[in-house]
């Protein structure tokens, strides 16, 4: 004989499909600025007639803030796997997949889900969406006349107060995530990078702090038409960020030449995921939505649109060759890379207020 409480939990599994069968025609999602393709969006609709609700955000705390608030109305987000995906999933905020819907799951790398499942063991929560180091980019005439000696392949270009003093005027920008920019501060002082020691946070946020007002600002998106229009010279980015500010640089035609390189220090290597917030009021399309974005021809459109990497081998060839060649978006095996991991609330706690210090400090 079943148990009541068994019985009971046989039957909603069994009534979730019929369940989803019955969700209105309607997809809520919550993804990074400029990180999608409108074409597949636009095929999406026509093949399931279900309508796309599309809102953006620019930075993993946003999107964490939303989720612990509960409620957020959103189907399906993409957090970034490490720390805060990882995090994410121990409190609770996303519901398991259905791998049973999702028929394109065996087209994702292997290789990328074993190192997804540094955060979430049984790729369970979550699968990958894009995928991305983090660089630099830069206006390379600009550099010629007012800094010809700076490097083109280093992270002194963000950090050093000889190279930063000259391109003040012309502006240079950070992104604004500390656990991006303070582990990339102790790469270019020689430290490891994805240290929690007290004594090397000190030393990251007193390297900043005393190059801070070189900065124009600090902003996770707005660097992207600020490089590629002139409006700034150097920019710390996420490299296909870096990427679609390059192509928007070279069609508007107004002689901006960007370049873009991965630091030799070693750079933070990102993987975005697609994850279904455990209340959200759609899972079953989001679930159709995750399927449909897996499919090679999907998201290659996607990755020749944003110039991130993604996951899906059959669709390399359906990727533009110069992105495949690139050694920005596809780093070279030679190249140090690395994974900022989860961190103890303390030492969070002491990073975050140290760079809302840097946030504030302007001069």
């Amino acid at each position: 004989m079943i148990r009541p409480v068994v019985a009971v939990l046989s039957l909603l599994l069994a009534l979730a499909p019929a369940a989803w069968a019955q969700e209105e025609k309607v997809l809520n999602v919550y993804n990074w600025s400029d990180y999608i393709a409108e074409d597949v969006l636009k095929r999406f609709t026509e093949r399931t007639g279900i309508k796309v609700n599309y809102d953006v955000y620019d930075s993993n705390e946003i999107l964490e803030a939303k989720l612990s608030a509960g409620r957020s109305g959103y189907d399906l987000v993409f957090p970034t796997s490490s720390p805060f995906f990882g995090r994410q999933i121990k409190a609770g905020l996303y519901q398991k997949l259905d791998r049973g819907k999702i028929k394109n799951f065996a087209k994702v790398d292997r290789a990328v889900l074993d190192r997804l499942k540094t955060v979430d063991p049984e790729n369970a929560h979550g699968l990958p969406y894009m995928m991305a180091g983090t660089g630099i980019g830069y206006n390379v005439e600009r550099l010629k006349a007012l800094a010809p000696d700076a490097p083109r392949d280093s992270l002194a270009l963000l950090f050093d107060r000889k190279h930063l003093f000259r391109l003040k005027g012309c502006g240079v920008t950070l992104l604004d995530a500390p656990e991006e920019v303070l582990p990339a501060a102790l790469a270019y002082l020689g430290r490891n990078p994805i240290s929690s020691e007290a004594a090397d946070l000190d030393a990251a946020v007193d390297l900043v702090t005393k190059v801070r007002p070189n900065y124009r600002y600090i902003h996770s998106s707005a660097y992207i038409n600020d490089l590629a229009n002139g409006a700034t010279c150097v920019a710390m980015g996420y490299a296909g960020d870096l990427v679609q500010a390059r192509d928007r640089a070279r069609a508007a035609k107004r002689g901006v030449e960007l370049g873009i390189f991965l630091p030799k220090e070693g750079a933070a290597y990102n993987i975005d995921v697609m994850a279904i917030p455990k209340d959200a009021p759609h899972p079953g399309n989001a679930h159709l939505f995750i399927d449909f974005l897996l499919e090679p021809e999907n998201i290659a459109a996607i990755s020749n649109v944003v110039g991130y990497a993604n996951a899906v081998g059959e669709s390399a060839a359906l990727v533009k060759r110069e992105l495949r060649d690139d050694p920005v978006v596809y780093p070279p095996a030679s190249l140090k890379l690395y994974s900022v991991p989860e961190v103890g609330k303390d030492f969070e706690r002491q990073r975050n207020r140290a760079w809302s210090r840097i946030k504030a400090k302007r001069s």
